[in-house]
């Protein structure tokens, strides 16, 4: 299976020209023969609080019918990176996928929103505008089941690990990690849930923007089951491209028998 990462220097204010953008990358990777096409977190927004309501639309708006429509007529899976959904007059951080007929096929609002307070540093608190999903989201294609989260989500084990038992194959994260965490645990991130579930993760970001609000470390990355980094970015706007041999991770389930060496018997906090 051949995954394009889409790295895109979006985030512009104008939001049509963004789309425009995503589309033009999405047919470049076509055309080199990918089967899956993944897109940054808020790919169509600028990354702050005070823009997500304003650029947000309910479903079936501008960016879905773009994505739908492209993914019809190129027959590809679009994973449309993420944009702000209106919904119930909450606004989510929301991951929308598209089969090759352009149908969707799942939809993934944020989990866990990333909130945090530094004193003397950088505050950020996405709860004062977003609202949490609450679905463990994968979905089904020719080449076996995917799972889906969202930037801050994958620092959560237990998200992860329960797409892989659900039967995820690949761990499609759009996110948009900042320059201080992005150094430190991007890279060990990725490595790790795809050591930790023996499947593979893939991760995109916007490309860095130093003018921007919120800076965007980059990076965008895929990983094999084993933990090696099979494409990585540097802050530029990039597409990377990987080919995921699904016979890799039957080989390391075996040579490795984590997922069926586990003791579910023992993994509860019980009063001593």
């Amino acid at each position: 299976m051949k995954v394009a990462l889409i790295q895109l220097a979006g985030g512009s204010g104008d939001k049509t020209a963004d789309i425009f953008l995503a589309c033009d990358k999405i047919r470049e990777a076509a055309s080199s023969g990918a089967d899956i096409v993944v897109l940054p977190e808020m790919f169509c927004c600028p990354y702050d609080n005070a823009c997500f309501r304003a650029y947000g639309e309910s479903a079936g708006g501008e960016a879905q019918s773009a994505l739908s429509s492209l993914a019809k007529e190129l027959q590809i899976y679009i994973v449309g990176g993420s944009i702000p959904e209106l919904c119930d007059g909450n606004v989510y951080n929301t991951a929308y996928v598209y089969d090759r007929s352009g149908e969707e096929i799942a939809k993934h609002r944020k989990a866990h929103l990333f909130d945090i307070d530094v004193k003397g540093g950088q505050r950020f608190m996405e709860s004062e505008t977003l609202s949490p999903g609450d679905r463990i989201t994968t979905f089904d294609t020719e080449f076996g089941r995917m799972g889906l989260c969202i930037c801050f989500d994958l620092r959560f084990e237990e998200l992860t690990r329960c797409m892989t038992l659900q039967g995820a194959k690949v761990i499609f994260v759009p996110a948009a990690f900042n320059m201080t965490t992005g150094p430190a645990h991007w890279e060990l991130l990725f490595r790790q849930r795809a050591v930790d579930n023996q499947c593979f993760t893939v991760g995109v970001s916007p490309a860095r923007d130093e003018t921007a609000s919120y800076v965007a470390y980059g990076n965008s990355i895929a990983v094999d089951p084993w933990g090696t980094v099979l494409c990585r970015a540097d802050g530029e706007a990039a597409v990377l491209y990987a080919d995921l041999d699904f016979t890799r991770m039957e080989a390391v389930r075996q040579q490795l028998p984590i997922l069926s060496a586990r003791r579910t018997d023992l993994y509860e906090v019980r009063e001593q």
